[in-house]
């Protein structure tokens, strides 16, 4: 007897269909991703605040580039592809620091002033047709925005407005929502680092969802109670999740925190609001701190997220205990990259070989996955394991 094959499963309408597992998971598809998403995208690097002076430098992982970020004589910022002209050689390999008045190599001591110009190097004076500019360190394209900078690779990059200003203001209303919590003139509060082995996709898809909020996060959802019906904020436009009405403030045990920024509108008091800006920032804003994720995917099973927790100046300054207030946020990061780091090992499962899918409260998450394909072009035979 002959048995006829099974019909293929027919997707509901009420689920859609997630990405396939290889995305998380393939070499391939991570160097694309690196080229045409993170090396062409604007890209917050660091916090102005962390370059407090001429020379101070900050070194960071944009795709496969290193980038060297400092302050000129001017003060003003610049951002530097890593690399010695001469011969290739890292020119920064420490994280962070201070250099007085010039970058040298510590390989052949090829040196450059803060602004990028070759001004110094062995037997230099030998070689008087050399150009000091166009041998000077590689320029990237640079933008300060929220207290922060934000670089591009691209040679010719998207408009900013429309691309991170546009991105707050498409999910808020209107850019000058966000303008109202005066975040470039706000201190730092805390900054914790971590280490994620997890695809970067993973982590996005889990903040701009709620589904999972009742199960993992009993803290927040005792603060923002309509979390617990698995409705993400993100998903209306304007709209932000409200306090409990018991929660005095933005707290892990909902007691009070600190007086409302001065700026936010009325309607924005005792609200949390969430933004994704694609490819790599969470902002999340509350009425008397603002909190900043940053992502740097480094591997496709690791990324390194820089979490910074903002607050009124002279709230920083008079030392008064935050602890209550980051340790919310800071329990919700661990719950959320636990469950991240569950899932990565299944990526690579013949069980989710086509992928998983997504309810009606998660098909929002459907609009990045066409974002990442759209712009990553991957012959999905060359990567299928």
């Amino acid at each position: 007897m002959t048995v006829a094959p099974e019909s293929p499963a027919v997707t509901p309408p009420s689920l859609l269909a997630t990405l396939p597992g290889h995305w998380y998971t393939a070499p391939g598809i991570f160097r694309r991703e690196q080229e045409h998403l993170l090396e062409a995208m604007w890209f917050c690097a660091v916090r102005g605040a962390d370059l407090d002076r001429p020379g101070a430098f900050r070194t960071v992982q944009i795709g496969r580039e290193s980038v060297l970020i400092t302050r000129n004589r001017r003060g003003e910022p610049r951002a530097f592809l890593n690399i010695c002209r001469h011969r290739g050689a890292r020119l920064c390999t420490e994280e962070s620091g201070t250099v007085r008045r010039s970058l040298q190599c510590p390989y052949h001591a090829w040196t450059y002033d803060l602004d990028g110009r070759l001004t110094a190097a062995p037997n230099l004076q030998r070689m008087p047709d050399i150009d000091r500019v166009e041998r000077g360190l590689v320029p990237v394209r640079l933008r300060e925005w929220l207290g922060y900078v934000w670089v591009c690779l691209a040679e010719e990059p998207p408009s900013f407005e429309e691309t991170v200003i546009g991105a707050v203001a498409e999910r808020l209303g209107d850019a000058d929502s966000v303008e109202r919590y005066g975040v470039a003139g706000l201190a730092l509060g805390r900054r914790i680092s971590y280490d994620v082995k997890a695809n970067w996709k993973l982590i996005v898809e889990n903040f701009m969802e709620c589904y999972h909020c009742a199960t993992i996060h009993p803290e927040l959802t005792e603060v923002l109670p309509e979390f617990a019906d698995g409705l993400a904020a993100q998903y209306f436009v304007g709209h932000g999740a409200e306090f409990a009405e018991e929660a005095q403030g933005f707290t892990v045990d909902g007691s009070e925190g600190f007086d409302r920024f001065t700026g936010i509108a009325d309607e924005q008091d005792r609200r949390y609001y969430a933004i994704t800006v694609r490819p790599q920032v969470f902002l999340n804003l509350v009425p008397d701190h603002v909190i900043m994720h940053r992502m740097f995917p480094l591997a496709p099973d690791r990324t390194l997220v820089e979490c910074d927790w903002l607050y009124a100046p002279d709230v920083v300054a008079s030392d008064r205990d935050l602890s209550k207030s980051v340790e919310l946020f800071h329990r919700v990061n661990t719950q959320d990259f636990d469950a991240c780091e569950r899932t990565q090992p299944a990526m690579d499962s013949r069980a989710y070989r086509e992928g998983g899918v997504l309810v009606p409260s998660e098909h929002h998450i459907g609009a990045f996955h066409r974002w990442v394909t759209d712009h990553v072009p991957t012959p999905e035979a060359e990567e299928c394991p």
